[in-house]
Order: structure tokens, then sequence, then C-alpha cells
């Protein structure tokens, strides 16, 4: 089966999924008859487009310089081409903007509204429109996938198709690398919030401006989208009551350890209630956990607690669930066909 796909954002993410795609390529066609064909990849400035399919061999050799190849076409946006070369899925891994969703909303509406199957790792659309996102595509009656916008490659969303014959009743989870990095190198050494973050920003967990991070939106985000998905509620980030740990000091974790507990950035989601706050947990409970690492514990009314925890970001991470997505996508195609 060939599906025409076109990547929105040559980024990080954008970069390694047409990389892991490439190495695929066999696997993909052995195991699922499955023929990839990228036809375009768009940039803010432009597009590189072949309706025949792009040499993604030249195109992950140029790098940066990728615009230098012959089927670069200046000042293309999406919305002018999506349609007319016919994709059949489109993949966004543009970056969020926390207010809007914007870009990647407007590129989740145009594919949809053109019947064209949707992968995002962009979190804004899904906590802000959620609702409205999945009504348009039963609507037009196309597939979309964003397990990557959760905790990149842990495959937390996905894990619901393999409990309903269960349900899960509340969501505890560590969902900011960023956060726990800072927190636990201020349990392990006693250093200050400030030495952390600045440590934390030098070895690239940190923006630069890491507001979203140790505010706990980029947290909030995730939980909306994790509660909306696994509790099938209808929530907004602006519903997420939300503390940051910027406040949190040396003397505080001091104390907590005192009386035998840690201190994490915990997302919580119980009793129709979201919210994103530092809270004390025991040493030995399994949401202690160091670095950069994500952890998710799931309630279950008929299997008490599940956890799942791995790398909640990097480009490889985010691009593999992507595949997962794409992969998935196909055999909810070729089911719908049969």
């Amino acid at each position: 089966m060939d599906v025409k796909i076109g990547l929105i954002g040559k980024g990080n993410v954008g970069s390694c999924f047409l990389e892991l795609l490439k190495k695929k390529e066999n696997y993909l066609h052995k195991e699922y008859n499955l023929r990839i064909i990228v036809i375009a990849i768009y940039e803010y400035d432009g597009a590189l487009i072949n309706e025949k399919g792009l040499d993604l061999d030249k195109i992950i050799s140029l790098k940066e310089r990728f615009r230098e190849h012959k089927d670069w076409k200046d000042n293309i946006k999406p919305i002018d081409s999506m349609q007319k070369i016919n994709l059949d899925l489109c993949i966004d891994t543009t970056p969020t903007n926390p207010d809007t969703g914007k870009p990647a909303l407007n590129h989740i509406i145009d594919a949809l509204n053109n019947h064209i199957d949707v992968i995002s790792s962009s979190k804004g659309p899904f906590y802000l429109k959620y609702k409205e996102i999945h009504e348009l595509a039963k609507k037009t009656k196309t597939y979309i996938k964003y397990e990557a916008t959760v905790a990149s490659c842990v495959p937390i969303l996905s894990i619901k198709d393999s409990l309903n014959g269960n349900e899960i009743t509340s969501i505890k989870a560590i969902l900011n690398g960023t956060s726990n990095y800072i927190l636990s190198r201020m349990t392990s050494e006693g250093v200050a919030f400030s030495v952390a973050l600045k440590e934390a920003q030098e070895l690239g967990y940190a923006e630069a401006d890491p507001t979203l991070d140790i505010e706990g939106y980029d947290a909030a985000g995730k939980l909306v989208i994790l509660a909306n998905e696994l509790l099938n509620w209808s929530k907004t980030i602006s519903d997420v009551k939300i503390k940051g740990i910027s406040k949190i000091t040396p003397h505080t974790i001091e104390l907590a350890k005192l009386e035998g507990f840690t201190i994490k950035h915990l997302a919580i989601a119980e009793k129709d209630i979201l919210f994103v706050e530092p809270r004390l947990i025991e040493k030995d409970s399994p949401l202690n956990i160091g670095g950069t690492l994500n952890v998710i514990k799931l309630q279950t009314k008929y299997a008490g607690p599940i956890i799942i925890m791995g790398r909640g970001a990097g480009g490889y991470e985010a691009a593999s669930a992507i595949l997962n997505d794409l992969i998935s996508i196909q055999k909810l195609r070729k089911r719908s066909i049969e």
C-alpha cells in the first residue's frame, strides 16, 4: 500500500522522523506492506515538493542546507498545496504556541477539512481544542493520532486500547523532565534552585526561557490531553490549577527529607479535578524517579495501579512515536476497507 505523506516542520523532530523513516523503509514494507512516499516537506518560508516522491537520502544529507535542493519552492504554505498534491496523511511537528495552539492548530484543521489523516507532536491544539478536533475528525471520517504530545516515545495514550476491559479512575504523573531534573539535583546535592536551573540549561534540558517548564504549564497541557484521552473528560488547560517549583528552597527539601519524603512536581487528574503542583511523596514511591525521566501512574478499577516510565523528550523518541501512529492509522484504514 502506498501512503503519500506531507511533513510540516523540519526541525529536530521532523528531521529525526525522516531519518527513522528511511531506516525503517524495508521493515515497513516487509511487515506491513507499506510504502511511505514523502511528497512534501513544509517549512515557514517554503516547501520541498515532488509528487513522485522526494529524494530523502539527498535531503537528509543536506541537513540545514535542504533549501538548496532542486525541489525547494519559496513561499509555499501547507494550505496552498495540501489538497492539490493528493496527500493521504499529514504529520505536523511545528512548535506549540501555548496560548493559541497555532500554527499547528491551523494545519490540523486544514488537513482534516481536506479529508487527510493527521499525526501531530504539537501539544497546544489538543489541550486547547481537543473536543473540536475530534468532532471534526469524526465529521470528515479521518483519523488523528498524537502520541508524541504527552511523553514522546512512552506509549501512554495507546495504552487505552489495551485496557478496554478495565477502567482508569485517576492519573498521577511526572510529565516534565526539566522540572524533575531540577528537583532531583536540589534533593541529591542540596543546590539552590537557580544553580540547578542553570545546569539544566547548560545541558540542554531547559530553554533559555524556562517558564513553561518550571511554572507547570507544559505539564498542565500534557495532563489535559491524558485526562481527556484516558478518563474521557472534556477539559482545556484553563481547567488546571497550576503551581510551579521556582519558590522551592533547599531548606524546604531538607525538611521533607527529615520526615521521610521527597518533593516532586506532580500532575494529577482525579475526581474531575486537574492540578499540577509540588507534592510530598514517600521516598519509596514509584513516582520518585530522578533525572529527566517521565513516569505515569494510572489507577485502575479492576487491576490497581499501572505504572509506565521512560524518556519523555527527544527527537528520535518523538519520531518513533510518530512512526508508530502512522502504522496504527494504516491498520485502521486497512480494516475499514476490508
